[in-house]
């Protein structure tokens, strides 16, 4: 979701990556809407997938967590400045991340696919791309994939601070192709604007810009931190518990595999 993960770092205070956590665990998110990982009712409360899985994993390993809203641009930043302790807001893990966060095994992995118009000549190809408009959240996985594969095809790659965005720009015509996970695609054409639109399929497992899956982001001077919060995602995949909260949202596997 934005710029080079680099770059959003240069203005991290990363003398205080050490910082201990506070009396609470502080579990960063950005607060966007993402169903059904993230959806916020009138009062501003926040239910969802991720939102149960993060509760599941604080209590399987004792921690006592609250959940603080940070843009996603900043995230990493507060991070490492010890505003936050932990970010679980479906990060992807990847090599750029690698260099200055650590991160958890991964709690999930979901396909990408490309969705266009029903009636656009669109498929997972850079040929069909030529001349497209295709849109991406800015600082994802899918920003990386457009830019290495469709960029020399494509008449433009446009960034979005949301994905809702990028969506709202292709039911209205703006844009021809949006590149997303396959489970907020399915909640956008479940949606009336998604009757414009479908899938026009699925872009290879490329981990070098998708990731390994999703994982959660930790400072890379905590360890033990790091192997309690692995311990507890090993431990709800194990007892039932993740597959209970997925089956209230899901109808196939989010896991993607060992």
């Amino acid at each position: 979701m934005k710029k080079s993960i680099l770059g959003l770092v240069a203005g991290a205070v990363l003398a205080m990556a050490g910082t201990a956590h506070a009396e609470k665990t502080r579990v960063g998110f950005a607060p966007e809407p993402y169903p059904p990982f993230w959806v916020a009712d009138a009062n501003g409360n926040w239910t969802g997938w991720e939102v149960e899985i993060i509760d599941a994993v604080c209590a399987e390993a004792k921690l006592d967590c609250e959940r603080v809203p940070v843009a996603w641009e900043g995230i990493i930043p507060a991070l490492l400045g010890g505003k936050i302790d932990m970010i679980m807001n479906s990060m992807r893990i990847n090599d750029e991340r690698r260099k200055v966060i650590d991160f958890s095994d991964k709690y999930y992995e979901v396909p990408t696919v490309v969705v266009a118009a029903k009636s656009a000549a669109v498929d997972t190809t850079p040929e069909s791309m030529d001349g497209k408009v295709i849109g991406v959240q800015v600082s994802t996985g899918q920003q990386a994939y457009a830019e290495k594969n469709f960029a020399a095809n494509a008449s433009e790659i446009r960034g979005y601070n949301t994905q809702d965005e990028a969506y709202q720009d292709l039911a209205a015509g703006r844009i021809d192709v949006v590149i997303d996970g396959v489970v907020a695609m399915n909640e956008f054409l479940k949606s009336s604007s998604g009757e414009c639109c479908e899938s026009k399929g699925v872009l290879k497992r490329d981990p070098a810009t998708l990731g390994e899956g999703y994982g959660v982001g930790l400072r890379k001077d905590e360890p033990d931190f790091k192997a309690k919060i692995n311990e507890a995602i090993a431990a709800i995949r194990k007892n039932g518990t993740y597959d209970a909260i997925t089956k209230k949202y899901f109808d196939f596997d989010i896991y993607g595999g060992d």
